[in-house]
């Protein structure tokens, strides 16, 4: 009898270990890239290779309709936090006292790290108004994550970028560390994954990796590089012609689908002087996202050596469409260590001047409007703008144990406003409705899961607002202010039959213009839409 009592403890406590097993909550890592264009990479209809971001769309699930902030600060904030940026208090760029993330809103890793997450970042912040350790209350420290590696401000050099952090401590990087920032982020994910593994195997983690590719400079390894030789030689005039094709049969988008007109500051590229120079820009620009694939690989075989892949959430997207600035005033905005010299001592040229070959630390380059129209392809208009161009962006979601669903083209429309509220429907945690004192603001969007799931969302409206630029969505009608010409007037369009923008019904409509303003202001009134 005795012996049958022992070996039924022994059943039970067997069963248990198989049961938590099979109950232990799923891992999610939020992956995002910088300045990166809707149609730039393989599995959206792109030239660049990214064998490892096309192997999570083929094995799970692309949007085609989703949208970003716009720009680099309030997509962050929106992301973080589940709310519109106004809400999160980073409505435009921060900094000087313009935006700073705001204490009634909380965090993913703040609400994952209350529910038993471990939580980790590595990559780009810019969520914080404070550069300096003067003041670090809104770094991602204090703001959930027990990790963190990566840089406070937006943009900066890959090789040897201002303020570099570890946790809360500046990091001194020396010449003979052989630094290249995207694979600095991509190495301490691993690193920080290893030790979770060897440390906390048994409880689940949160990872968010915000790599600065290929946000400008034109910073890139010359062994990536030169994976691009003659892959651009045809010019932006017919590689966006091909990508559009790519895109119509994969169906990314409409068969409908015009392209775009060439960005009236493009030449055509048969007239086109220093093409040696442009290709070389073009090529650098490419190589970064493609190092930031090989990266992504790495994390990915990391998770599947410690026989994690299956029950991680991994969800890509970039933080806005590709950008077109020509880097006239990048004075203003950058530290002049970077823009002056090098790590190593070497100076510093910080201007698009052709015949300078983009690529090492000692150049200070961006590839300007006409490369960015084909990263954007087949829309118009860029980053900021509320315009196609300026918000579409590649999203995908792979999970194995979630997720049975593989290589399909989801067409709901949808934002990152969803990306909190997935995460929570996904790892059952509990959102706070106050936290540390504060009294916490709802989120704003839905869970994508019941989406994945071959199910509606339920709400057909999308907003965005910044720096004047203003978008709204709703349906197949899209309303869009663009503060950079165009007479500086709302625009409307029927993107089921104009996907591209091109045919303003404003004036054939006025009555339906009118109604989408009306919503667009009370929406921007009620999450306090302000200009300093």
């Amino acid at each position: 009898m005795k012996f049958k009592i022992i070996k039924l403890v022994l059943f039970v406590g067997l069963l248990s270990q198989v049961v938590n097993a099979q109950t232990k909550q799923p891992n999610v890592i939020l992956i995002m890239a910088d300045d990166m264009g809707y149609s730039d990479i393989g599995c959206y209809g792109g030239e660049v290779k990214t064998p490892n971001l096309d192997g999570l769309a083929k094995n799970g699930v692309r949007f085609n309709q989703f949208y970003n902030n716009a720009r680099c600060c309030p997509t962050r904030a929106s992301i973080l936090t589940g709310l519109y940026p106004h809400q999160a208090g980073v409505g435009g760029m921060v900094g000087n006292g313009y935006g700073d993330l705001s204490e009634k809103a909380v965090t993913i890793a703040e609400v994952l790290k209350s529910n038993g997450y471990a939580t980790y970042m590595t990559g780009k912040w810019h969520v914080a108004d404070s550069y300096t350790k003067e003041d670090i209350h809104n770094w991602p420290k204090q703001r959930g994550f027990d990790k963190f590696f990566g840089t406070i401000q937006g943009a900066g050099s890959y090789f040897d970028p201002f303020t570099i952090s570890y946790n809360n401590e500046s990091v001194d990087l020396k010449t003979t560390d052989k630094f290249y920032y995207t694979d600095a982020i991509s190495d301490s994910t691993v690193t920080f994954l290893d030790q979770h593994f060897k440390e906390k195997a048994k409880q689940p983690f949160f990872f968010y990796v915000a790599y600065t590719a290929p946000h400008w400079p034109l910073h890139a390894l010359e062994k990536d590089i030169e994976k691009y030789e003659g892959v651009y030689d045809k010019g932006w005039d017919i590689l966006r012609e091909e990508r559009l094709k790519r895109m119509k049969k994969m169906g990314i988008v409409p068969k409908n689908t015009k392209l775009s007109p060439r960005d009236p500051r493009a030449k055509e590229w048969s007239s086109v002087e220093n093409k040696e120079w442009e290709l070389q820009r073009m090529k650098t620009y490419a190589a970064q996202v493609d190092n930031m694939d090989q990266g992504i690989g790495r994390i990915i075989d990391e998770l599947k050596k410690e026989g994690e892949f299956e029950n991680t959430l991994i969800l890509f997207l970039s933080d806005n469409g590709g950008c077109m600035e020509t880097l006239n005033e990048v004075e203003k905005y950058i530290d002049s260590r970077e823009l002056t010299v090098t790590l190593d001592g070497e100076k510093v040229i910080s201007k698009n001047i052709p015949n300078l070959m983009p690529g090492p630390a000692t150049t200070y380059q961006s590839y300007g409007p006409s490369w960015a129209n084909l990263s954007n392809t087949p829309y118009r208009k860029y980053k900021k703008s509320g315009h196609q161009g300026g918000v579409a962006t590649p999203f995908i979601m792979h999970w194995p144990k979630g997720i049975k669903n593989k290589n399909v083209l989801k067409k709901e429309v949808a934002s990152i406003i969803d990306i909190m509220p997935t995460i929570i429907d996904v790892t059952n945690a509990e959102y706070p409705v106050n936290y540390h004192g504060n009294k916490i603001q709802p989120m704003e969007g839905l869970s994508l899961i019941p989406v994945v799931h071959d199910k509606k969302l339920d709400r057909d409206e999308w907003f965005v607002e910044h720096g004047t630029n203003k978008g709204y969505r709703k349906g197949d009608w899209k309303i869009a202010y663009s503060r950079d010409g165009d007479g500086k007037k709302w625009e409307l369009y029927n993107l089921k039959k104009d996907p591209t923008e091109l045919n303003d019904l404003a004036l054939v409509h006025p009555q339906k213009l009118n109604t989408m303003k009306e919503r667009w202001y009370e929406w921007a009134k009620r999450v306090k839409v302000v200009r300093k």
